[in-house]
């Protein structure tokens, strides 16, 4: 693993792209991962890229996974309630905001007796060199900023609409295989088979949704959480789609009028769902703090989980 601190930052001019650079693990991010696939990752047997941990904001962020794999953050077996979560972080499908969409969740559902695990899942190849990686990701935001999710027809919808469907195909698979994972070895970790879920940020997100509408038997979630995801086409909904939790802010232009319809096709197909939409928060905030109320947006979801039995009250912070 390669650890560099990226001058990301100086390239942001815009308050809209330093919102949407994901704030990222106070651990090394390796720590304890298990591999979700017995052998190479389907598609990805001839990766030879080399995965890179990297620096933003003083949080760790990851880039070019070909191996996926879960961390686990398991509750004692006092505390435990049974259920699971897959955490799927955010990040384009080019990086991974490890820490605040992913180890800190982790960390607070573990408290909560819920047994968290990070997926770690595959993404599009990035430069290697730090340079050449902060040209790219100034193209892409500068792309990402000129979406509307409130015009669709647009041009600029339809090429992050095209580049999301194509760079996503692998995550989803990923996203698939760590529900499956988690079942599988259920009675191991202490978890019922029936109270797996999943949630996921921004890209995470559209994997999150893709799993819980289209899944079999051993990969369906019992329950998923969309927190401040695109949403570009109608989903076909199928009856037996699990409870959806949505969460965004109504000043970002990514995904404020996703998350309405998403809502509008969970309850079209009646199937149970829960909309917030908070009037400030931008993009990526996952676990960090803004100082507005949508810093409140974990005890939504806290509450969401608590009236299913899934969490235990906290017991700290």
């Amino acid at each position: 693993m390669r650890r560099w601190v990226s001058p990301m930052n100086s390239i942001i001019r815009s308050p809209i792209l330093a919102v949407l650079v994901a704030f990222g693990i106070s651990t090394r991010a390796n720590e304890n991962q298990i591999p979700i696939y017995d052998d190479a990752s389907p598609g990805s047997e001839a990766g030879t890229r080399k995965e890179i941990e990297y620096l933003e904001g003083g949080k760790m962020m990851i880039r070019n996974v070909t191996i996926p794999t879960l961390t686990p953050y398991l509750p004692t077996a006092e505390a435990a309630t049974g259920a699971a979560v897959v955490v799927c972080p955010g990040g384009g499908f080019r990086f991974l905001s490890w820490q605040s969409e992913g180890t800190e969740l982790a960390e607070w559902l573990k408290k909560r007796g819920v047994a968290a695990f990070v997926l770690k899942y595959r993404l599009k190849e990035t430069a290697a060199s730090p340079d050449e990686f902060r040209k790219e990701m100034g193209k892409f935001f500068l792309n990402l900023i000129q979406f509307k999710d409130r015009d669709l027809s647009s041009d600029a919808a339809k090429q992050l609409s095209d580049d999301m469907r194509e760079s996503a195909a692998p995550g989803i698979a990923d996203g698939r295989q760590a529900v499956r994972m988690v079942r599988q070895n259920s009675e191991k970790w202490g978890i019922r088979k029936d109270r797996i879920g999943l949630i996921g940020f921004s890209a995470g997100a559209i994997i999150t949704r893709s799993v819980a509408s289209d899944f079999e038997a051993q990969s369906r979630p019992d329950f998923v959480a969309h927190i401040y995801g695109p949403v570009f086409e109608a989903i076909t909904v199928p009856p037996d789609a699990p409870p959806l939790f949505i969460l965004a802010a109504a000043d970002d232009a990514v995904s404020e009028a996703s998350s309405g319809r998403l809502y509008e096709m969970w309850r079209a197909a009646g199937r149970q769902a829960e909309l917030h939409i908070y009037e400030r928060g931008g993009h990526g905030f996952g676990m960090s703090r803004k100082g507005l109320p949508v810093d409140g947006w974990i005890e939504r979801y806290g509450d969401w989980l608590s009236q299913r039995g899934l969490v235990r009250p906290n017991q700290g912070n």
